[in-house]
């Protein structure tokens, strides 16, 4: 429980400060207040907490600036961000530096505060590396019991605002432009400001190995929750298991049996990928999105087959060798969007 620990307040409203700060230190918490990002600092000087809380919109430091500080001199702190703010893009930014979870006010059930710091708190117990929001969702899941209240409350508050939960999977989108030696990957996207965003994320591996996935979010129930999920097992994979494995069917094996055992995921289109620079071998799986390989000696096409959640670990995996000037992959079928990346030697 939370009865001992050591919490921060960030909070420039005296009002909703005092709410929480009263309700944490009826939870046995011991708390102490700062109304502004200096402030902030100021007392982690003095006292590193075991989690802290902060705004996005305050004064003399605006809550962006203070979650880049935080990322920069304490990584290891858990952050829960609970905003006022509309813009999911500064969700997203903050969740990219390392904010562990997001809460909008008003609150208005208090309760879910306590479920998101027990889920921070029970990961960062649990010896896990690099947790990120969407991480701490499958966790909740997992886990069962009062804290999927928080759950339910994200999956809800996301169906009920489809511009907020485009605006949070686009902020999540990775740089444009991307090298790791002698190879550099690009992507470019067109697709309407109306609907769900296709959802790009990729990792150079320190052997020199390039791993991807598309996500089409905009269609599914619960796309955008299954989409975030997805992101948590992927990024999750990686850190754990893709250093001795590149099986692309047994990455999709463990993110559907996630799915399964989610209770809220639902079959969901993409399509996952592995690039070699040793040989300039791609390996490419379908999971209910066809995509086209165009290089400057041929065209390949990789069939559309089995959605992911859909038993999809069980679909073949297409691999082809790129020549030296690298080659483009684009999606097709994906209504009025577009989508392609391209992996080539830098300097072509």
């Amino acid at each position: 429980m939370l009865e001992g620990k050591d919490v921060l307040v960030v909070e420039d409203d005296p009002i909703f400060r005092n709410m929480i700060v009263g309700f944490l230190k009826s939870q046995g918490c011991q708390v102490r207040e700062a109304e502004d990002g200096l402030e902030g600092l100021r007392a982690l000087r003095d006292a590193i907490p075991d989690i802290l809380l902060c705004d996005l919109s305050m004064p003399v430091m605006t809550g962006m600036e203070f979650v880049e500080e935080i990322a920069a001199q304490y990584p290891m702190l858990p952050v829960i961000v609970i905003s006022g703010t509309g813009d999911m893009g500064d969700v997203a930014t903050a969740l990219r530096h390392g904010v562990k979870d997001f809460l909008i006010k008003p609150l208005e059930n208090i309760m879910v505060l306590k479920s998101a710091m027990l889920s921070v708190l029970k990961s960062q117990d649990s010896s896990v590396a690099e947790q990120d929001f969407s991480n701490t969702w499958f966790n909740v899941a997992d886990d069962g019991g009062a804290v999927d209240e928080e759950l339910e409350w994200h999956i809800k508050e996301l169906q009920d605002n489809p511009k907020a939960a485009r605006e949070l999977l686009m902020g999540l989108m990775p740089e444009t432009q991307s090298r790791q030696g002698d190879w550099q990957l690009n992507y470019c996207v067109l697709q309407p400001a109306d609907v769900q965003p296709v959802l790009l994320d990729y990792t150079w591996l320190m052997d020199g190995r390039l791993a991807f996935y598309l996500v089409d979010s905009a269609v599914g129930k619960n796309s955008t929750a299954t989409t975030l999920l997805i992101r948590a097992f992927f990024n999750d994979y990686l850190r754990t298991r893709m250093a001795e494995e590149s099986d692309l069917n047994h990455l999709v094996s463990l993110i559907e049996k996630g799915m399964h055992q989610s209770g809220y995921a639902s079959p969901i289109r993409g399509v996952f990928g592995m690039f070699d620079a040793c040989d300039r071998s791609l390996q490419v799986l379908s999971t209910g999105l066809g995509a086209q390989l165009q290089t400057s000696d041929s065209t390949q096409s990789v069939p559309v087959q089995a959605w992911l959640g859909d038993h999809a670990s069980k679909n073949s995996v297409s691999k082809m060798y790129l020549p030296e000037s690298g080659g483009r992959l684009s999606l097709s079928e994906i209504g009025s969007a577009s989508f392609s990346v391209t992996i080539k030697r830098c300097g072509l």
